[in-house]
């Protein structure tokens, strides 16, 4: 099997890493402004609810910072790989 080694992998670009921190700093550095039971949200105390947020958005920014990454491919790149380009 022809597995890809160090040479064939791409080093991330720093916006994509910039864009992946967020839900990290979000969820781990920003407590001192969120750390209260009141309000509630949602029936949530306000620090639940900040992180059940962020668990749901976090999948969101990591598709961002991959569409950085990988931007999209024309319809017509997507033909020839699949061998219907003629």
């Amino acid at each position: 099997m022809n597995q890809p080694g160090p040479a064939d992998v791409k080093r991330p670009s720093w916006r994509a890493i910039l864009v992946g921190l967020i839900p990290f700093f979000a969820v781990c550095f920003s407590v001192p402004l969120w750390d209260r039971v009141h309000p509630m949200v949602l029936g949530l105390p306000f620090n639940l609810f900040w992180l059940v947020l962020w668990i749901l958005i976090t999948p969101l920014v990591m598709w961002i910072a991959y569409r950085i990454e990988v931007p999209p491919r024309s319809d017509g790149a997507a033909r020839d790989e699949k061998g219907g380009g003629g």
